[in-house]
C-alpha cells in the first residue's frame, strides 16, 4: 500500500505578474492518477475559503514538479522553464510514477500561458 503523503501546490495565475499561491494538501494518495488529482484540486479550489475569486476561477491543466524534499531548488520565482520532459506530469501517469514523494512541491497552470511566458520569459512588476 502507497503512504499518503503531503504535498504543496502552487496555484500559477500569471507567471509574468509572479501572482502564485501555494496550496497545502495532506494525505494524498499517490496511486491515483495525476488526472484524478488535478480534477480533486480544481473541486476544492473552487470552493477553498480564503482563496481570492480570480485564483479559484482561472483555467489550469498542467501540473509541474518545482520542487522535491531534500533536493536543489530553482531560481526562478515562479516556476523553472527547463526539464518540461521530465518534470511536467502526464495525465496517465499515477502521481507515484510521475515522481511526486511526500513534499513535492508542485505547480498548478495554463499550459498556454507557461508556453506563451517561455518564448519570452519576462517578468513585469
Amino acid at each position: 500500500m502507497t503512504p499518503e503523503v503531503t504535498v504543496t501546490v502552487r496555484l500559477v495565475r500569471s507567471f509574468e505578474h509572479r501572482n502564485f499561491r501555494p496550496v497545502v494538501y495532506h494525505g494524498v494518495n499517490l496511486d491515483q492518477t495525476v488526472q484524478e488529482f488535478l480534477e480533486f484540486i480544481k473541486k476544492d479550489i473552487a470552493v477553498r475559503v480564503g482563496l481570492p475569486p480570480p485564483f479559484r476561477k482561472h483555467t489550469y491543466d498542467t501540473m509541474k514538479i518545482i520542487h522535491q524534499a531534500h533536493g536543489a531548488k530553482t531560481n526562478e520565482l515562479v516556476v523553472g522553464l527547463e526539464d518540461d520532459e521530465k518534470l511536467i506530469l502526464r495525465h496517465g501517469q499515477s502521481l507515484q510514477e510521475a515522481g511526486v514523494a511526500n513534499e513535492t512541491e508542485l505547480a498548478l497552470f495554463c499550459d498556454t500561458d507557461y508556453r506563451q511566458y517561455k518564448k519570452n520569459p519576462v517578468s513585469t512588476w
